[in-house]
């Protein structure tokens, strides 16, 4: 951003000295009510003044003062900054001026990043984590260790919300986070990060804030005009799709400015991986010497062997005899029992086209020095057309049973186990494969506008005002359909997890690419998922005072709306396509002519960025257009009727919440032994007011059945920074803060997304909002110009702290009748039931639960080293930091997603019209979801992984240097996105997002 600011010359010549120093600080006014994530986290009228009144504060754009002549005496200098040091001046200089423990990002340093999104963006801040979507594109930021929800993101100063659920796979969200890929990053000037709360800070984050600012006229006064135009190139697919920006402003005179802006991408997508859904062992009895019953099973009852040799085993085993499962297998029956597999060992191919476009518009009016307006509209839509084939070796349920999917039971040969009994190489005979092909369809749309106004009536008083509405709709379509191998036809799986791969070789020994093999119907489903949100609110801020000290007291009214809404047409479709059960030999596409809606998968290298081999590289793939039209599935679709549970296992509802806040706060700056000290104290109140709607089954009816929970909590906060030295400043902060219960976590109702109905999900509306107690101690170092060494502690004490656990609940005592199951989960829990002797209501399920927990304690440090080389080359500089978090509670369980270890080092170049940003982020492993999972006390952690990414550009020295080339490119060194159930050979899932190319040029004129 290129910014001049005119000054007398006399002024400008002193603040000019101080600028060359690196020591400039805010002038009063900025410290008495800052702008940046210290004070607090500004609202639009706010921001409207501050580029109003360039006289008050330093601008937002990096700028150092210019000096204009205006009595002829002196001539007229400009000092302009630009580029990517000038953004890191301007965030250095808005964390020095704040009173509060926070980073700021400027316009330049989001050109110039290799960044996609705002997620991708903000992930260079210390202390902040991106959650990824399995494309690789960061969705989420995580502050401090605390998941998304955690964080309060704000628009403009004011609250929003939109109605995605989860990315790719549309895995659920709750919608308390924020998916920040919606917004791309060409629209925005400013981005801040506010670590601990001031009261005038909106409550709900207790990790912290972050503030969205979109472009606005006055940021750049005058008539300019921005274009991108740039080619995408992933190497996962050897496809390249059009990225694009076009932002134009103007402003007439000092009155009046208007800006508009368009964004957009298309992008053809395509991630190989591997997937499990956990690991189980067997339902194998083990008796003792002379005990013929009752005797023990040591497992967790995933699956069950043979029992009696299968048809077409081969290796010299007789139809129908007795299995001697020592024998096969090698092992002895008590450590068989024990042996972990992977429930569906799935090489998965993931495939479609995701489209976005976003666009702004602002608008400012100044009709006097003292009165400002301004109106602020985004809109944007996202549409993921995606087809997910699974490929799964069918090891969950497998074993005797009555349904058109049992297989008998496999025969184990030669397996092999490792000390946490993990099975590393074995072979399995009378193995089946059912190929799971999903679409997911999802098209979003949201839009916000926030009106705003600011007015200074005198010198010592300013009120602002500001108002939001915003509405989100989603839409998600995803029939599933499934194919099975025909049982007892000779499969036979050679499993191999000594490779040291990502993930195992699983080996069939028959090509599961052939539309011919013999496949037949597994299941038929079609669900979908309606999610609403709606926001709006009124904000009053009144400030009285001076520079000295001075008075900020306000009120805020927000009220949220959130809907989430499923629709399941599965047993009607499948009896109508394949019978109920789906036996295959009724309906309108009968096993007889399966083949001719079957592919072979269209691409030939699967895997070819993995770094290890999958075993299976072709596999069928439908004709989902030619078998939509055969089955009739867009009527199914279209009168699907209301169901309680989604086909992500998340609960189904609405939330209204309406909450009442108001709070008083007092700055003041003061001379400590010579010294600047300035204080920021204050307290927010807030009533919240919540409806939650979760529909019930009674019967064979759905019914909406309404609690109500009203809370008031009472959040007082202190900052306090010192100038210990000229260039020394040290910070302390206490605080207390809150965050509400996901929304998906307090809907009632218990729901399976697990097709074999072993494991459902709950919500919890009894589930309290949680509290913390907040300690911030720190400070920095300023070594001149963009340059500092900072060092924060923080220590937070989480009181009500939810996190997901697993209990075993017989499934009886959840409250869903059996006929209300889909017909292969009804099937499923009925051939447990009678393989272990139980009555079906008495089958237990691992269903699981969001809980308070009593407290947790979290504890990091975060370090933070900005440095300019100027004095070895022109234009070279660094950033690096580094945090380290611990964690711990009265139970034991933890946080998920919590890195211990996380740190991000930045290089960079900017000199002769060439800018060049090296960046790599690396973050340690994590805990993903606490043990039990699927019955074994075994977390699902997440491997460590860093990325490297390139960004660099060129300013063509023609055409006024209107024009530069731009260059990203992002995961330079491939890594994968991989997590495990307990141990590091038992891969949960593996995803090769790959390599991305962004290549084109960027125009201002």
């Amino acid at each position: 951003m290129r910014t001049i600011v005119r000054r007398r010359a006399v002024r400008a010549a002193l603040l000019t000295a101080v600028a060359a120093t690196g020591l400039t600080t805010a002038p009063a006014f900025a410290q008495a009510a800052p702008t940046g994530p210290g004070g607090q986290v500004p609202s639009p009228a706010t921001q409207v003044d501050t580029a109003a009144n360039p006289e008050a504060q330093v601008p937002q754009g990096a700028v150092q003062p210019i000096e204009e002549a205006t009595d002829g005496a002196q001539p007229t200098q400009d000092i302009v900054v630009t580029g990517i040091r000038a953004s890191l001046q301007s965030a250095t200089n808005a964390k020095r001026n704040s009173v509060a423990f926070g980073d700021s990002i400027f316009a330049e340093d989001i050109g110039k990043l290799p960044a996609t999104n705002l997620a991708e963006t903000l992930n260079r801040i210390p202390g902040v984590r991106l959650n990824r979507d399995i494309s690789g594109e960061g969705t989420q930021v995580s502050i401090r260790g605390l998941g998304p929800s955690f964080s309060k993101v704000l628009l403009n100063g004011t609250q929003f919300a939109v109605a995605s659920d989860g990315g790719t796979n549309g895995s659920g969200g709750g919608n308390r986070e924020v998916d920040l890929d919606f917004f791309p990053s060409e629209l925005f000037t400013r981005l801040d990060v506010a670590k601990t709360p001031t009261a005038s800070t909106l409550e709900g984050g207790i990790a912290g804030t972050v503030n969205l600012r979109n472009a606005r006229p006055f940021d750049k006064p005058g008539t300019h005009l921005t274009v991108v135009a740039q080619g995408a190139y992933t190497d996962s697919n050897d496809k390249v799709g059009p990225r694009g920006a076009l932002v134009a402003s103007h402003t007439f005179g000092d009155t009046f400015g208007i800006l508009v802006g368009v964004a957009g991408v298309r992008q053809k997508t395509r991630i190989d991986g591997y997937d499990t859904v956990g690991f189980t062992d067997a339902n194998l009895p083990v008796c003792a010497a002379g005990q013929a019953t009752n005797c023990p099973n040591p497992g967790g009852n995933g699956f069950s062997f043979a029992s009696t040799v299968p048809a077409n085993v081969g290796r010299g085993l007789v139809t129908g005899a007795p299995v001697d499962l020592a024998a096969t297998s090698g092992l002895p029956l008590s450590q068989l029992a024990t042996a972990l597999l992977p429930r569906l060992g799935r090489p998965t191919l993931t495939e479609g086209t995701r489209e976005r476009i976003s666009a702004i518009g602002a608008v400012e009016w100044r009709p006097s020095d003292s009165l400002h307006f301004a109106l602020d509209g985004i809109w944007a839509k996202s549409k993921r057309d995606y087809l997910r084939s699974n490929m799964n070796w069918q090891v969950r349920n497998s074993g005797p049973g009555t349904s058109p999917q049992s297989t008998g039971g496999m025969v184990p040969f030669d397996v092999k186990v490792d000390a946490n009994n993990v099975v590393t190489s074995g072979i399995f005979a009378n193995s089946s494969f059912f190929s799971e092909n999903s679409l997911f369809n999802q098209d979003t749309e949201f839009w916000n506008v926030t009106p705003s106004a600011s007015w200074k009536p005198t010198d010592r008083v300013k009120v602002d005002l500001s108002a939001n509405w915003g509405k989100s709709t989603f839409f998600r379509e995803q029939p599933t359909f499934g194919f099975q191998t025909a049982p007892n036809s000779g499969v036979e799986v050679n499993y191999d997890n000594t490779t040291d791969s990502p993930q195992p070789l699983i080996t069939p020994n028959r090509d599961l690419g052939d539309p011919n093999l013999g496949w037949q119907w597994y299941r038929a489903n079609v669900q979908n998922v309606r999610r609403k949100t709606e926001t709006k609110g009124a904000h009053l801020d009144v400030y009285v005072g001076d520079d000295t000290v001075n008075v900020k007291f306000g009120a805020a009214y927000d009220e949220a709306q959130r809907s989430i809404r499923a629709y399941d047409n599965s047993p009607a479709f499948q009896r109508a396509v394949c019978g109920d059960p789906c036996t295959g030999t009724v309906g309108s596409v009968p096993n007889s002519a399966l083949a001719q809606y079957l592919l072979r998968t269209p691409i030939d290298n699967f895997g070819h960025l993995s770094r290890g081999s999958f075993g299976v590289t072709s596999f069928i793939v439908p004709d989902l257009d030619a078998l939509q039209r055969a089955t009739n599935y867009a009527q199914f679709r279209d009168t699907a009727p209301e169901t309680r549970g989604s086909v992500t296992g998340s609960p189904t509802g609405d939330i209204d919440e309406t909450v009442w806040g108001g709070y008083a706060e007092v700055n003041g700056t003061s001379q400590l032994f010579g010294r600047e000290l300035r204080a920021n104290a204050g307290v927010r109140y807030t009533y919240t007011r919540q409806k939650v709607v979760g529909p019930s089954q009674i019967g064979t009816a759905i019914v909406d059945i309404t609690a109500r929970s009203n809370y008031v909590e009472v959040l007082p906060s202190a900052n306090i920074s010192y100038d210990v030295l000229q260039n020394l400043k040290l910070r302390f902060a206490v605080s207390k803060s809150m965050t509400r219960p996901d929304a998906g976590s307090v809907l009632p109702g218990v729901t399976f997304s697990d097709p074999s109905a072993q494991i459902a999900s709950a919500g919890n509306p009894q589930l309290e909002p949680y509290t913390s107690d907040n300690i911030d101690v720190g400070g920095e170092f300023y070594t001149g110009g963009a340059g500092y060494i900072g060092v924060a502690l923080f220590r937070k004490s989480i009181n009500g702290f939810t996190a997901t656990v697993q209990q075993q609940t017989p499934f009886a005592d959840l409250n869903i009748p059996l006929d209300s199951l889909q017909s292969t989960q009804r099937q499923a829990l009925l051939d447990r039931a009678a393989s272990s002797g139980l009555a079906p209501g008495a089958v237990p399920i691992t269903v699981n639960r969001p809980v308070n927990l009593n407290n947790l304690v979290i504890k990091g440090v975060e370090a933070t080293w900005n440095q300019p080389l100027d004095f070895a080359v022109k234009g070279l500089g660094f950033q690096a930091n580094g945090t380290h978090i611990t964690q711990s509670s009265d139970t034991g369980l933890v946080a998920p997603g919590v890195p211990k270890w996380g740190y991000n080092v930045q290089g960079y170049y900017e000199n002769y019209g060439l800018s060049l940003s090296l960046n790599y982020v690396w973050q340690g492993g994590v805990i993903a979801a606490n043990p039990p999972q699927n019955n074994l006390n075994v977390p699902i952690e997440a491997d460590a992984r860093g990325q490297l990414d390139l960004s660099a550009g060129y300013q063509l020295p023609f055409i006024n240097k209107a024009l530069r080339l731009t260059l990203d490119v992002l995961n330079i060194t491939n890594e994968p996105i991989r997590t495990t159930i307990g141990y590091d050979n038992a891969p949960y899932n593996v995803f090769y997002p790959g390599r991305q190319v962004l290549f084109g040029v960027r125009a201002s004129f």
